[in-house]
Order: structure tokens, then C-alpha cells, then sequence
């Protein structure tokens, strides 16, 4: 029993396809709910937000809810999973190297967290269970 365990063949054939999905709901589903009130902060024409590289804070606010809800959407659905994880990427590492690199790493830890798994994830792809392999299958 143990050998199966720390025996990578003997697991399940698509152990990494659970795992991409899990990964995707997880963060899709949590960076949705920092993206949403973000996004309703730019419908409402509230500007409050910070310009950590320059570009303005309305295009700053505009990029970051971009890739928080519309990224986090298709990475969910399993579309387009690497394309919109490089958005998402870039986010959180602008929030890491960037907003929180002064910080405690308490305060850094969840945009790093997203980070890493963000990078793990566009490694990992978007598995079977995704709208990218329905796709694929009909190519």
C-alpha cells in the first residue's frame, strides 16, 4: 500500500486532470470574489483604487477587473485556460513584486499564493475535464 502511494504509475490515469480542475474551480471561484466588488467599484465610476505601475488608475482598476472576473471566468470553464491565466499572472505578480513587496509576508501571502498557483496551473494546463479538451477533441 505504501509503495502505491509514492508510486506516481499506480495512481489514477487522469490524477492530473482532477487536479487542474480542482485548481481551477478553487481559484476561479476565490479570485471572483475579489474581482466582483472591483468590478462593481467600476461600474459605479468609483476610481478609488492604486497605480502601482504607472498607467493611470482608471486602466490600472480597468486591467485588474479584467483579469480578476473575465480570466477567472474562462479558467473556470476550462477555456482558453493558459491565455487567460497570463493576465492573471501578471496581476498577481504586480500585486507581489510590486503593491506588497515592502509588506509582511502576511500580507503578502495571498497574492502569492494565487501567483504560484496561477503558474502551477498554466504549467498543468487545463486537463480533460475543460471546455479547451472538448475543443481539442473536436479539431
Amino acid at each position: 500500500m505504501i509503495h502505491k502511494l509514492f508510486s506516481p504509475a499506480s495512481w489514477s490515469a487522469n490524477a492530473t486532470d482532477w487536479a487542474s480542475l480542482i485548481l481551477r474551480l478553487t481559484f476561479g471561484l476565490l479570485m471572483l470574489s475579489h474581482g466582483i466588488p472591483k468590478l462593481m467599484k467600476l461600474m459605479n465610476g468609483s476610481m478609488e483604487f492604486g497605480d502601482p505601475i504607472g498607467i493611470g488608475v482608471p486602466a490600472s482598476l480597468t486591467l485588474t477587473v479584467f483579469a480578476e472576473v473575465l480570466c477567472s471566468l474562462f479558467i473556470i470553464l476550462g477555456l482558453w485556460t493558459r491565455l487567460a491565466l497570463i493576465p492573471l499572472i501578471i496581476t498577481m505578480a504586480v500585486a507581489v513584486f510590486i503593491v506588497h513587496i515592502n509588506h509582511d509576508l502576511g500580507t503578502m501571502e495571498p497574492a502569492l499564493l494565487y501567483f504560484l498557483a496561477y503558474c502551477s496551473m498554466f504549467l498543468l494546463g487545463s486537463g480533460s475535464f475543460s471546455i479547451d479538451a472538448l475543443l481539442k477533441k473536436r479539431a
